[in-house]
């Protein structure tokens, strides 16, 4: 039997966090020595840090908010696709590759390395225009192993916009460099937070057999 295999940044005091945005923290409120029974912790964290989904809200006034959306647009099969030998990921690159009818999720491992630790002063690009080609091909779901689909410095956030008219839902900060391209089942749930514009999620996936 084929394990899971978790590709979600881990929840640490040292995980990067967006510039000016609140950090992570984890700190035990309670001991079991005071409780006299359990030790109880709390967090603290933006919704965007480390591994996440984008609800339409956080860049759409209009938009869904986190527990509005179908959790089975994260639940299923998905295709990793290589495409660490461009920097710039365009409906022409994706082209290229080949997957079968009816696998809605495409997850890119892109040459950005994995360091949960590093906030990346640049990423890969992805062209707004790939949203047309992954609508046109039935995704509805665009899994990036970088903290956003569009440039830190970017205020216009056109591949978002792109992908959100196209009906292409958003997952950031996946962790990829040791998983082989190929179709693999995929779970990556959010937190039903009410009226949030994100949630991290636990990220996991397993080879289709």
């Amino acid at each position: 039997m084929t394990n899971w295999m978790d590709i979600s940044q881990p929840l640490t005091k040292q995980i990067a966090h967006w510039p000016g945005d609140t950090p992570f923290s984890y700190d035990l409120t309670y001991s079991k020595t005071e409780t006299g029974s359990v030790n109880i912790g709390q967090i603290t964290t933006s919704v965007h840090t480390g591994t996440h989904i984008d609800a339409p809200y956080h860049f759409d006034d209009n938009g869904t908010t986190v527990d509005q959306l179908d959790v089975n647009l994260y639940v299923g099969k998905a295709v990793v696709l290589d495409v660490s030998h461009v920097d710039t990921i365009t409906p022409e690159v994706l082209q290229t590759y080949e997957w079968d009818d009816g696998i809605t999720r495409v997850l890119l491992k892109t040459n950005l390395s994995n360091n949960p630790a590093r906030f990346p002063e640049s990423m890969p690009a992805l062209d707004p225009e790939i949203a047309i080609f992954l609508h046109e091909k039935g995704v509805k779901l665009l899994g990036v192993d970088m903290p956003s689909v569009d440039a830190p410095d970017s205020k216009e956030l056109d591949t978002h916009h792109a992908l959100h008219k196209n009906g292409v839902h958003i997952l950031e900060n996946i962790m990829l460099d040791n998983v082989t391209p190929g179709i693999y089942e995929l779970i990556a749930l959010p937190l039903a937070i009410h009226g949030a514009d994100g949630s991290p999620v636990r990220a996991v996936i397993k080879p289709v057999e």
